[in-house]
């Protein structure tokens, strides 16, 4: 019985082990993809890549919080230049980053406050600029 036990405590430890190491393994490959596109000036590359790292949580990496860090620069300086729609695409982003992730409890609270007030403003700035 004692052998049984042990065998299935090893596998489950190997599996969270591996399970762990897949989604760092991927969060590291799209953080590479958002820097790739930050760099290349490809806002939609950038931010597909960054929201994606997010989205492959893992509590205490610090991968998440340059992702939402890049995805609020995004915001900002297309606020900047103007760019409303790209500005509210990346605060609509990031927020969803963080409401897709699901944890003990809900990581990127304060980045989604952020991004709440960023859209309550921007959004009727939007509108007004349609006829």
């Amino acid at each position: 019985m004692t052998r049984i036990f042990s065998s299935i405590m090893i596998t489950l430890l190997l599996s969270i082990i591996l399970l762990t190491a897949n989604v760092w393994r991927r969060q590291k490959v799209q953080f590479a993809e958002g820097e790739a596109g930050y760099r290349a000036g490809n806002f939609m590359t950038a931010l597909t890549g960054y929201e994606s790292a997010i989205r492959m949580y893992l509590p205490f990496s610090r991968r998440v919080e340059q992702s939402a860090q890049r995805i609020w620069a995004l915001g900002e300086a297309a606020e900047r230049r103007g760019d409303i729609d790209h500005a509210l695409a990346a605060y609509r982003s990031l927020r969803s980053a963080f409401y897709g992730v699901r944890w003990l409890r809900q990581p990127g609270e304060d980045w989604i406050r952020r991004c709440d007030q960023k859209i309550a403003l921007l959004a009727p700035l939007r509108k007004g600029q349609q006829p």
